[in-house]
């Protein structure tokens, strides 16, 4: 199925959002459609993460609509459960619980949300376990282990609902340099999987190896939406320009 016959995942349709005063998303319009995979880059502060936070209900939006799978998420939306059934986040931080096993950890949701039996849910968190590419730390406490290992965990905690989209939200911001490449690949496989991923980071060289389009944020606002190619060999907008420098 070529890509603009795929189904629309995640629509935001002049989406605004305010903390008190501060406009932190300035009339976003934005198309996710299934297995594609959405980069979102910019300078701190930008909203980015503020964004991504939307499509789980994390944060909240005042004006304009977000659909999610087809369900309108609203402040009065009965479908929140449902929704955070389908899209898997990856934060900054682990957010393991640390007085459990790793596999305990991952079996927790699939037995509670899904209703899996004990077995059906260790057998489940022990493909995601390989997927991630560390079945032999099942038995560790988080604090056993590196923070690459403990992100690739949450990783796979999040895939263990079978989610429809994944979000990750400066996944390696908290890593050593030497830890960030182990992740990052786990999340190249991902997307060669075909998974539909949102991903706001600062690694531009994973946008460039798999984002199909790099969404440029400041200011609340979605300055430039380009395929990575476009994006970072002649991105249209000064600011955005501006930005590529100031990392390059």
């Amino acid at each position: 199925m070529s890509e603009a016959l795929k189904p629309v995942i995640v629509e935001f349709i002049g989406v605004n959002a305010w903390y008190g005063s501060y406009h932190a998303l300035k009339d976003i319009d934005l198309a996710v459609r299934q297995s594609e995979r959405i980069v979102v880059c910019g300078p701190s502060g930008s909203g980015k993460s503020t964004l991504i936070r939307c499509v789980n209900r994390l944060e909240t939006y005042q004006q304009g609509q977000l659909v999610v799978d087809g369900y309108e998420l609203n402040r009065h939306s009965r479908h929140i459960a449902t929704i955070r059934q389908e899209v898997g986040m990856v934060f900054q931080q682990f957010n393991l619980f640390p007085h459990m096993t790793v596999l305990d950890n991952l079996i927790l949701a699939p037995m509670w949300i899904r209703k899996l039996s004990r077995a059906e849910a260790i057998d489940l968190a022990m493909h995601y376990l390989e997927r991630v590419r560390i079945p032999e730390h099942a038995a560790k406490y988080p604090g056993q282990l590196s923070g690459g290992q403990q992100q690739r965990v949450a990783i796979a905690r999040a895939l263990c609902l079978k989610p429809r989209v994944m979000l990750f939200d400066e996944p390696t911001s908290a890593l050593d340099p030497e830890m960030i490449k182990e992740v990052l690949d786990v999340m190249v496989g991902l997307a060669q999987d075909g998974m539909t991923m949102i991903c706001v980071t600062h690694e531009m060289s994973f946008a460039r190896m798999v984002a199909d389009r790099v969404v440029f944020m400041d200011k609340g606002e979605i300055l430039e939406i380009a395929p990575p190619d476009v994006f970072f060999s002649q991105p249209r907008d000064p600011r955005a320009r501006e930005f590529l420098n100031s990392i390059a």
